[in-house]
């Protein structure tokens, strides 16, 4: 592939499996193809128990910060390439990584 978009979808995997999801991305990925991140900001986990509309749920949310995401990114073997912190002032802010995929591991 050329790309692979994950916006708020790695928030519900825990620290310990980043890295296999990484992993999988760059195996996907042709050589200089891109991924492309976004995450809630922060160094908290917390449970979420009412899904929009008010609906039951049981989700784990995983914040992280730009520099972890990139360091997970770096470790996968991709070259990161830009790092974005969106809305700083909000109560959650938002991160943005861009990274491309170097040879296949």
């Amino acid at each position: 592939m050329d790309g692979v978009l994950a916006f708020w979808s790695l928030i519900h995997i825990p620290d310990a499996l980043v890295p296999t999801v990484l992993a999988h991305f760059h195996r996907a990925l042709r050589p200089g193809g891109v991924v492309l991140l976004g995450f809630h900001v922060g160094d908290t986990t917390t449970c979420k128990t009412s899904g929009y509309g008010g609906h039951p749920m049981h989700v784990h949310i995983h914040r992280r910060r730009p520099a972890t995401m990139s360091a997970f990114l770096r470790a996968a073997g991709f070259t990161v390439e830009s790092e974005h912190l969106l809305d700083p002032d909000a109560r959650v802010p938002g991160g943005v990584v861009i990274a491309r995929a170097g040879q296949s591991q």
